[in-house]
């Protein structure tokens, strides 16, 4: 079983600032405290027009139903690799090393009229019977609202 969450961002630039952005690790590091990460390692490594990003976030359970939390300790370890081959084509994975889930699926950026769309494309999948399907839910919700977090303070980061 598996879950996908399609989620678009915009913002007042064109895609090449939007990619600049996306490859500042300043920025990456300043989403990640925002949306309540207890530390983040951010790496942005580029060839030209390509560039592989990495970032290996530790986030807090506190909060979590007991039957996720279980599975995943008190605090758990989010890696996300991004891929991107040119400045609007990106592949992402995101696994949690040693627990039996992970994401995978894409960021493409689009320009209509100088406003850039962030279209996040991701495919939720946990292995755990019975519950692999609320945990999947869950995990999406969080999805969400780290890419809402992400796109506002994009926006203010755009708007110097």
């Amino acid at each position: 079983m598996s879950r996908q969450v399609t989620h678009r961002l915009t913002y007042d630039a064109p895609p090449e600032r939007v990619a600049a952005m996306l490859r500042d690790a300043d920025f990456r590091r300043a989403v990640c405290a925002a949306i309540g990460m207890t530390r983040a390692e951010v790496s942005v490594s580029e060839d030209g027009d390509n560039a592989e990003i990495v970032l290996d976030q530790w986030q807090p359970t506190a909060g979590l139903p007991s039957f996720a939390k279980k599975f995943v300790g008190e605090e758990t370890n989010i890696i996300q690799a991004e891929s991107w081959a040119g400045a609007t084509q990106g592949d992402i994975v995101v696994t949690i090393p040693g627990k039996p889930g992970d994401m995978s699926g894409t960021a493409v950026l689009t320009e209509d009229a100088g406003v850039t769309t962030e279209t996040v494309t991701m495919t939720i999948k946990v292995g755990i019977p019975l519950v692999g399907g609320k945990i999947e839910s869950m995990i999406g919700e969080m999805l969400l609202a780290a890419l809402e977090t992400e796109n506002r303070l994009g926006r203010d980061y755009l708007s110097r």
